[in-house]
């Protein structure tokens, strides 16, 4: 919560949100924890951090990451349709055969809607990118070869206060882009995502 916000004026799914990530109610394979957030975008704003295999947050996992924003604003703009706005991203490496495919990013955007779902989590308005980023070293880089990443941006609102269930949904993209298969009944890993890792 930033300083410009008043905690006796915060929506209760704040706080409900803050005891389900004290109560390490979120998956094993997670560390998330409550970060800065964002104080001009809404008047009042929660904001986590998710990183793959137990790495604390602040240090780049090798694995996956992710951020998970909710916004409250009782005036409901027009564009939200609704006082809650949830923002995310999360981003991974691939291997780069997989970074090539051409139904990746489509596969992303499917792992997400099939995630809210799966964990009960109704919304409305949702929009987002999927982006695949291709790379090679060069020079003094060369020998880092080739590498490939998907990063996941998405924003919806929820229809209701209980957050919960939309944390769940965002822990699945980041372990799922991560290669670690969903929490969840009714979301698919298509295909496994990476090869062995040392």
């Amino acid at each position: 919560m930033s300083d410009t916000q008043e905690a006796s004026q915060e929506p209760e799914a704040f706080a409900r949100l803050r005891a389900f990530v004290s109560e390490a109610a979120t998956r094993p394979e997670t560390t998330v924890t409550e970060i800065p957030s964002p104080s001009r975008i809404a008047p009042f704003s929660l904001a986590l951090a998710a990183d793959v295999s137990g790495v604390a947050h602040g240090v780049d996992s090798d694995l996956g990451t992710g951020r998970f924003i909710a916004l409250y604003d009782p005036e409901e703009p027009d564009e939200w349709n609704g006082p809650f706005r949830i923002v995310t991203f999360a981003q991974a490496p691939l291997e780069p055969e997989i970074g090539v495919d051409e139904f990746v990013a489509d596969v992303t955007w499917s792992w997400l809607v099939d995630a809210l779902a799966a964990h009960g989590a109704t919304y409305s308005h949702a929009s987002g990118t999927a982006t695949k980023i291709i790379s090679r070293g060069y020079g003094e880089l060369s020998a880092q070869g080739d590498g490939a990443q998907l990063e996941l941006r998405a924003s919806w609102t929820p229809t209701d206060d209980d957050l919960t269930a939309h944390v769940e949904a965002w822990q699945d993209i980041v372990a799922m882009l991560a290669g670690l298969p969903p929490a969840a009944d009714g979301v698919t890993l298509l295909a496994p995502r990476r090869l062995a890792r040392d």
